[in-house]
């Protein structure tokens, strides 16, 4: 190892800004992650500034009758983001909820559950063989087609609490000011987490034209390009009344809408506008009718996990006591802190020898 050379004060600044930053990346390589097109992609780290993925406040906790349950994404055994189950081998997700990972093997699956602290006879703890991001990932705007599909080693048995969401196609009619719903287990509010036994939420949104969503997102400059568009692979939807909304950590979870009899997911939760009361603003979710042929088309040309070899063995589903608890989700923490420790002490030798 060579010590601080000419460049070691951009060394020492860059080290210190992501010794600031919250739980990143382990492994920043991608390992088994595929795009469309390539079968690889290497994912970027696009936060909006002021904004965050997901915000959720004034839920109740009740989805009888109002579609399908979502699943819970969990990496190294932390509840981070929802998904939805499609069909027995493929889930659907918000593409910017891996930034933290690229390997399938970080992550979990929780099917069933109602409460995430209580499991019950329907749960599921389901293993990830496959991520497949769209090829179009923040390539031309931010957040643009955030979205990601996600491979199961095994496919899962339906039950009464296990079921798939239908998704519409692009022929697919929604009228405006529709009701939908919006469900996950993410925070209550910018500051209070969802308490144990983390029982799902759920809440009454209304969808919204994309044109008169932009509105809530202009900057203060008119002169300036205005950099929240909603673009035509968005929806946007919401309860600015009643003060009802997404939150942290519900990022991927799905936006479900009763249509002609059917309980239809036509979105994925992506972003929203500071989670504190009072809500000024909707949500933003990624339209799924846009990317319905795509969708198709993966699971059409990626073969099934056939090698029985390298799947791993059926996982009991656990119970979830925090979002900070099971022993695998201490290992980043403690890098994170000897990291800093060690960005310190560098610091304090380079100055010394000033």
């Amino acid at each position: 190892q060579s010590g601080l050379g000419g460049c070691g004060v951009y060394l020492l600044a860059a080290l210190l800004w992501l010794s600031l930053l919250p739980l990143y990346a382990l492994d920043s390589m991608p390992s088994q992650s595929t795009r469309s097109s390539e079968l690889t992609m290497s994912l970027k780290s696009t936060r909006i500034p002021e904004l965050s993925e997901g915000k959720w406040i004034g839920a109740r906790a009740d989805l009888k009758g109002k579609g399908r349950f979502p699943a819970s994404l969990l990496f190294c055994g932390r509840h981070i983001c929802g998904a939805v189950l499609i069909d027995k081998n493929w889930l659907a997700s918000a593409a910017h909820c891996f930034q933290r990972s690229h390997k399938p093997s970080n992550y979990r699956i929780l099917l069933g559950y109602n409460q995430l602290g209580s499991p019950s006879n329907y749960s599921r703890q389901m293993t990830v063989s496959t991520l497949i991001f769209h090829e179009n990932y923040n390539k031309f705007y931010s957040q643009g087609s955030d979205i990601v599909l996600l491979q199961l080693h095994v496919p899962v048995t339906y039950n009464s609490h296990i079921l798939p969401a239908c998704f519409p196609d692009n022929t697919t009619n929604v009228s405006l000011e529709m009701a939908c719903w919006i469900s996950g287990w993410g925070l209550l509010n910018e500051d209070k987490f969802l308490p144990a036994p983390f029982h799902l939420q759920d809440a009454e949104v209304f969808l919204m034209d994309n044109k008169k969503c932009e509105q809530f997102f202009q900057v203060p400059d008119n002169t300036r390009v205005q950099y929240h568009a909603i673009k035509d692979d968005m929806m946007c939807a919401g309860d600015l009344i009643n003060g009802k909304s997404i939150c942290r950590e519900d990022s991927g979870g799905p936006l479900t809408c009763f249509l002609n009899g059917t309980w239809y997911m036509i979105g994925l939760a992506i972003w929203s506008a500071s989670c504190l009361e009072p809500i000024s603003s909707p949500n933003i979710f990624t339209r799924v009718s846009y990317f319905s042929d795509w969708i198709q088309n993966i699971k059409k040309i990626t073969p099934p996990n056939a090698d029985p070899f390298s799947t791993p063995p059926e996982e009991d589903a656990p119970s979830l006591t925090g979002w900070q608890s099971r022993g695998t989700v201490i290992k980043p923490t403690i890098c994170i802190a000897l990291l800093s420790f060690q960005v310190l002490l560098w610091q304090l030798i380079w100055i010394r020898n000033l």
